[in-house]
């Protein structure tokens, strides 16, 4: 064989496996009922129910969290993070966890918060106050 058919089949042969490599590594989204069925970790997107309480207490146990959340299908589940938690949470506009479901809660292993931009139209109003100098 020549030289360049076998680093052709070296390259195709490299080119297959980061192919095969990076679609194993990959996980899916989808929503609480998803990760029932399902016994792999997945992404479930939706917001904090701010009607229910979490529940943080770091003088007891400062890496676990729990809350309610609704994913994007309306489906209301209770999360547990074991880790700690994150900061403005109570002020996320949307929750992505990443984790699996152990009997009726899903155990999160990661969170990622999407925070209201800073460019709303709720902002705040400034009025300038200049002292006045007192004559002695």
């Amino acid at each position: 064989m020549k030289k360049s058919s076998i680093l052709g089949i070296v390259v195709i042969a490299i080119a297959i496996a980061v192919i095969i490599s990076t679609y194993s590594n990959t996980s899916t989204y989808g929503s609480f009922n998803d990760a029932k069925e399902s016994k792999s970790e997945l992404h479930v997107v939706g917001h904090l129910n701010k009607q229910k309480e979490l529940f943080y207490d770091a003088t007891k146990d400062a890496n676990y969290f729990s809350f309610y959340m609704k994913d994007n299908k309306g489906e209301e589940c209770k999360v547990i993070f074991t880790g700690t938690k994150p900061q403005d949470f109570e002020r996320s506009e949307q929750i992505v966890l990443t984790g699996q479901m152990q009997g009726k809660e899903f155990h999160a292993s990661k969170i990622l918060t999407k925070c209201p931009s800073k460019y709303t139209q709720d902002k705040v109003e400034i009025t300038e106050f200049k002292a006045t100098q007192a004559s002695i």
